[in-house]
């Protein structure tokens, strides 16, 4: 009998953890992360990492097991997450993938192309040049060099970028030449259950999340990664408006309204992102 993994997507602050340690508490199996963020250790509040008392009453997988100074990419997550779910599928005969994360999601589901590996000395001379140049700077170097990837990129996303660009300095080509779009069988079935809320109740809910994260010390938590903001880990929303705010161009009151107004952004990307997924069973979700 095939196995079969559940997978719950959908938008930032949709309510994805609740639901996803729901339905693995009434399957009685476990929960792998798809969150490219969630994934590093030194991230916790401003990447609503699940609370200590949700990562018990359910095992979670792939969540603060590698570090931010770590060259980690969706291919790694590929490989990584599919020879874990091969392995858990040996006791359950279901499992549960969480996350909002949309390359990492359609990763597991169709595979992705093999791309090849780039020396951390040109990751980091890029990281260095994000940091003195600036991100439109090295978005008009991919306009330049691959024009069809960057009209497909997300352009808010530095690490799809810089990651596009240690390839097509590595190689000498395009970083679109790469992507075959060719999905991969999978030995498992996949049931994606998609979650969606009206927009004016997902904005409530950012604008909460992000007041509680505030409160619960994520200002402290973004200072204490000041040494490492150039790494594309941190270039990303929760983090990169408190930067500003170190750095004297704003004042809190505008790096948190910011960060709200930067995550309903991402929201909508998502549900963009997610809305061209095929075979999704989506789910309202009403206020409670």
């Amino acid at each position: 009998m095939r196995k079969t993994l559940y997978i719950v997507i959908g938008p930032t602050a949709s309510g994805k953890t609740a639901y996803a340690i729901e339905l693995a508490q009434k399957l009685k199996t476990e929960i792998i992360s798809a969150d490219s963020r969630q994934i590093f250790k030194e991230m916790n509040i401003g990447v609503a990492r699940p609370s200590e008392q949700e990562l018990q009453t359910v095992k979670h997988h792939l969540i603060a097991t590698w570090s931010i100074t770590e060259n980690y990419n969706v291919a790694r997550y590929e490989r990584e997450a599919i020879t874990l779910i091969n392995n858990l599928f040996t006791q359950y005969d279901d499992l549960v993938l969480c996350g909002g994360s949309g390359m990492y999601v359609n990763a597991v589901i169709n595979g992705i192309d093999d791309m090849p590996d780039t020396p951390i000395e040109l990751r980091n001379a890029l990281n260095e040049e994000l940091n003195t140049k600036g991100f439109e700077a090295l978005l008009e170097e991919l306009k330049m060099k691959d024009a069809k990837y960057y009209s497909e990129v997300d352009k808010q996303n530095p690490r799809r970028v810089l990651r596009a660009l240690e390839v097509i300095r590595q190689t000498g080509k395009p970083f679109s030449e790469f992507r075959k779009n060719e999905n991969t069988s999978r030995n498992f079935d996949i049931k994606i259950i998609g979650l969606q809320r009206s927009r004016e109740e997902l904005v409530k809910r950012i604008d909460k999340r992000v007041d509680i994260m505030v409160n619960d010390g994520l200002v402290d938590e973004v200072r204490s990664l000041s040494a490492y903001k150039s790494l594309p880990a941190l270039s990303t929303v929760g983090y990169r408006e408190l930067f500003d705010y170190f750095d004297n161009k704003t004042s809190l009151e505008e790096a948190i309204e910011l960060i709200k107004i930067h995550t309903r952004q991402y929201a909508k990307r998502q549900m963009t992102w997610f809305r061209k997924t095929q075979n999704v069973n989506w789910v309202d979700l009403c206020s409670i």
